[in-house]
């Protein structure tokens, strides 16, 4: 029963965000029209100031586990950012990794997810195509 309050938070927050991803989406279109994926590009640079700026919020900016409630993280990080994006957290791992001096990790982060993301896009295709 302990996981039923953290589920509901970040199911919340995934919704809100997803809605939002949604609205900027149409708004981008009626904006900027549909020749650049202009939404994808603005939702993920977004997604990844507001979780720094969480982060260093949350940190005092040193770092140092300062951290607000497990809740509040649950529904604005886990929820809310990762229904507005996933990306957001994919360029925290890959911030932090670089920040620990991991170079090698943080390059291996980025290369594994754009090469096997794009790949399984691809895979995905082709097996809707066998499907169908």
């Amino acid at each position: 029963m302990s996981h039923v309050l953290p589920a509901i938070l970040v199911g919340l927050g995934g919704g809100t965000g997803a809605i939002a991803r949604y609205l900027v989406g149409l708004a981008s279109l009626k904006l900027l029209g549909d020749r650049f994926p202009f939404a994808t590009l603005f939702v993920n640079v977004l997604g990844c100031l507001l979780i720094g700026a969480l982060i260093s919020a949350w940190t005092g900016g040193t770092g140092e586990a300062r951290s607000p409630h497990e809740h509040v993280r649950l529904l604005l990080v886990t929820g809310l950012l990762g229904g507005f994006t996933t990306f957001s957290a994919f360029g925290l791992e890959t911030f932090t990794l670089y920040k620990q001096h991991h170079l090698a990790l943080a390059a291996l982060n980025i290369m594994l997810n754009i090469v096997l993301g794009i790949a399984a896009v691809a895979l995905g295709i082709k097996l809707g195509r066998t499907v169908a």
